[in-house]
């Protein structure tokens, strides 16, 4: 079963229109829609690496005195956020 991924975006409430497809009239689809939680969403938008290195994020552990070693400390972090919560 060939796959056609597509995102996009309801500009009407209760309707999804989908056009351009490489189908041919006739041919049977199946259709599955992941609905993309509305916050998740808004958190879409990417920094390229100069908008990352301006704005402030790089180095925001610089002053901090209770952080001896960022990249541990950010290592720690990950884990705790990987860690199932119960």
């Amino acid at each position: 079963m060939q796959a056609i991924r597509l995102e996009r975006t309801v500009e009407k409430s209760g309707e999804l229109h989908l056009t351009n497809l490489s189908l041919e009239e006739g041919q049977q689809v199946e259709l599955l829609l992941l609905v993309v939680p509305k916050a998740k969403a808004k958190c879409k938008k990417r920094l390229t690496a100069r908008q990352l290195l301006n704005s402030g994020l790089i180095g925001i552990w610089e002053d901090r005195t209770d952080i001896s070693n960022s990249a541990e400390y950010a290592r720690q972090l990950r884990k705790q956020a990987q860690r199932p919560q119960p």
